[in-house]
């Protein structure tokens, strides 16, 4: 009796089955990984020739093709691509626009101003003979050529709200 069941298990239509559930799993396994190799191509490659390549890579060389797609597909989607773009776009504008801010009270100024009207901060040091604003940096005021002295802006100058004047009775 025992080795009757053992051949009633192993019967050839019962392999044969097997067999061909197993081929079938592997084919729909391979099929589904061509599948998402063109879809997440579809949403990384703006080319549509090289969604094509993609396309056939992950179908042509069986189990192969999408590794190797994983090795060179785009790190990011176009919709990512796309906003990141928008957000560098968005913080390029931002630092452009903080020129015009003081750098204390974050309050609006002028490229032109001494100082910030809010906090007083000083902001830029006036030349000595025109009077307009000067950068630390310069050298010599662009308006009248005169000189800037080279201690004319000091550590402890820069950034510093104004003292009041004391009133003389």
């Amino acid at each position: 009796m025992p080795i009757a069941a053992t051949d009633s298990l192993v019967d050839a239509s019962t392999w044969a089955v097997a067999r061909n559930l197993s081929l079938f799993l592997v084919v729909v396994f391979w099929l589904a990984t061509a599948y998402w190799v063109l879809a997440d191509a579809r949403r990384r490659v703006d080319d549509p020739w090289l969604v094509a390549t993609a396309g056939l890579l992950g179908l042509v060389p069986p189990f192969v093709g999408p590794v190797v797609y994983l090795f060179f597909r785009p790190p990011e989607t176009i919709d990512e691509r796309r906003e990141r773009e928008l957000e560098m776009r968005a913080i390029e504008a931002r630092l452009a626009e903080s020129d015009l801010c003081c750098p204390v009270c974050r309050g609006r100024v002028d490229s032109s101003y001494l100082v910030c009207p809010v906090c007083t901060t000083r902001l830029k040091h006036a030349c000595a003979e025109c009077g307009a604003p000067l950068e630390p940096i310069w050298q010599a005021c662009p308006y009248c050529a005169t000189p800037v002295p080279p201690a004319a802006i000091t550590g402890g100058d820069a950034l510093q709200p104004l003292r009041p004047r004391r009133r003389s009775r």
